[in-house]
């Protein structure tokens, strides 16, 4: 319990941004949710067959799983807020939806006949009558659908967008329950608090309601607005992956550019996603720089000729075409690679390794039935990952579970599985003494991470590429294998481990702020 009011309290100002951040999502999808479902709702109270139309498309709708839509969204609108912000507008179209047209369908035939009797014209009976008598259960259909938006948009952290899921996602990856918690704990609160005060809305009278409402929009508007930097200067934004080891890259290219340039303005995007949704955020200028990886490059990135497929490429080589085809292909340049190798591997324990004889890759075919595997999505599906193994080793394990990078570990540490996919600088091989099998049919090509940006970017920022090519050759395995594990392992803080290394390499001043 000390650690997690340890973790709250250096988190403060993160947890806040955060918070607004989700907030500001959710407020803005519940304001378009209700622009879209509350006029439309009106207009077909009186068109029931119509009516039951909407409410199957607003159904199916919410059915659709929320990573699917996601993924569907992405290639047409990119990563980041619009993708979650379509998304939690599309849930919360039915309880909107279906409580309006509900509560208004549903008032007494003799009042609608009253109404017309005094001369009332159709907007006025709507006014003054109609929507008083059917708010509480419109505003109970808001409550329902600000309660899920919430709940959902925890979600929005892994495609870029920021909010509480940040938390989840960064304290499932470095096994830190405590971070995890803070990032629940604070989408159930927010979730309670407004479900609470629309339920409190529910018996003011509808004047003071829409105008508490209209507060309540504003004031978040407005301070997410303020935070959102529109009036800052330009800045130069850098993106990494999920892990320790993008964050502790990350925030070494920001002092070597801070140190070259003093006025720079950099932002800082941790733990913004996967590969693909990396590159398409670089490919639309939502960020400006990210440490990508030679091999993944050829692997995932870029169109291979059928020609220079079939090569066993070495490390320059492999650099040298991940240049060429994505300067190409997508006006992109990869600076000078750093020394390390941050290759695939495949890993079990130690004393399984022992038991079984195992030393390569190779060795599996001899307890292939007994094999259980624990991959990442990615892993299986790519050709230098499970795919590549099942052709060119002969490879077909009996069982592959997806998994989450984090979650993996945890699964091999009790026994759930007995072969894991992993880089060769994580800092969890050592804390579950696992051990890496040799590759030896060569099938995972060099991995050198380097800064990946747009050309014209490098154009028209050379002070930037100057810092960060002072780390072109630097950084072993051995050391960036520690770093992670200061970071994973110590809980140290990515930001301090990165600093520590460039002051010890002679790369920046010590005294430098």
């Amino acid at each position: 319990m000390n650690t997690f009011f340890e973790t709250l309290n250096e988190r403060k100002g993160e947890l806040l941004t955060a918070v607004f951040e989700h907030l500001s999502l959710s407020i803005i999808a519940l304001l378009v949710a209700i622009v879209i479902a509350f006029p439309l709702a009106i207009w077909l109270v009186n068109h029931k067959r119509a009516a039951e139309v909407g409410l199957q498309i607003t159904s199916v709708l919410q059915t659709i799983p929320s990573l699917a839509l996601l993924g569907l969204l992405i290639p047409f609108v990119g990563i980041g807020t619009p993708p979650a912000l379509i998304a939690l507008v599309i849930y919360a179209l039915l309880p909107i939806f279906q409580n309006t047209y509900i509560g208004l369908s549903e008032i007494d035939p003799s009042i609608e006949e009253a109404a017309a009797a005094f001369g009332m014209s159709r907007m006025r009976r709507l006014i003054k009558v109609e929507l008083p008598i059917a708010l509480p259960v419109i505003i109970s259909g808001i409550r329902t659908a600000l309660v899920l938006i919430i709940g959902t948009a925890t979600l929005a952290a892994l495609i870029g967008a920021g909010g509480l899921g940040s938390f989840i996602l960064l304290g499932i990856d470095r096994n830190a329950p405590e971070l995890t918690l803070i990032g629940a704990i604070g989408s159930a609160l927010l979730a309670i608090i407004f479900s609470t005060l629309i339920r409190y809305l529910q018996h003011l009278k509808p004047r003071y309601t829409l105008i508490t409402l209209a507060a309540i929009i504003l004031l978040i508007g407005g301070v997410s607005f303020s935070q959102s930097g529109f009036f800052a200067p330009k800045t130069i934004t850098i993106a990494g992956k999920l892990g320790s080891e993008p964050d502790i890259l990350i925030n070494m290219y920001k002092e070597l550019i801070e140190q070259e340039d003093p006025d720079a303005q950099v932002e800082l995007e941790p733990n913004f996603g996967k590969t693909s949704f990396l590159f398409s955020a670089l490919d639309n200028g939502q960020v400006d720089i990210y440490p990508e990886f030679t091999g993944t490059v050829l692997e995932s990135l870029v169109e291979v000729p059928e020609e220079l497929a079939s090569q066993n490429l070495d490390s320059d080589e492999t650099y040298t075409e991940a240049v060429n085809l994505l300067k190409d292909q997508f006006e992109m340049t990869l600076l000078q690679p750093m020394a390390y190798q941050n290759t695939y591997a495949l890993a079990v324990k130690k004393e399984f390794a022992e038991e079984n004889g195992l030393n390569t890759i190779s060795d599996l075919k001899k307890i292939e039935n007994q094999i259980k595997a624990g991959f990442t999505l990615e892993f299986i599906d790519r050709t230098d990952g499970y795919a590549g193994i099942q052709e060119r080793y002969g490879l077909d394990f009996p069982s592959v579970q997806s998994m989450e990078p984090a979650l993996r570990y945890q699964a091999i540490n009790n026994g759930d599985i007995n072969l894991l996919d992993a880089y060769s600088t994580d800092s969890e091989l050592r804390q579950y003494g696992l051990v890496i099998l040799e590759d030896d049919q060569e099938l995972f090509p060099p991995y050198q991470g380097a800064p990946l940006m747009k050309e014209a970017f490098a154009k028209e920022h050379p002070e930037v590429v100057r810092a960060l090519e002072k780390l072109a050759g630097k950084i072993t395995e051995e050391q960036m294998s520690e770093m992670n594990y200061q970071v994973n392992v110590e809980g140290k803080n990515p930001a301090e481990v990165a600093r520590t290394f460039l002051i010890d390499e002679g790369l920046i001043e010590e005294g430098q702020e």
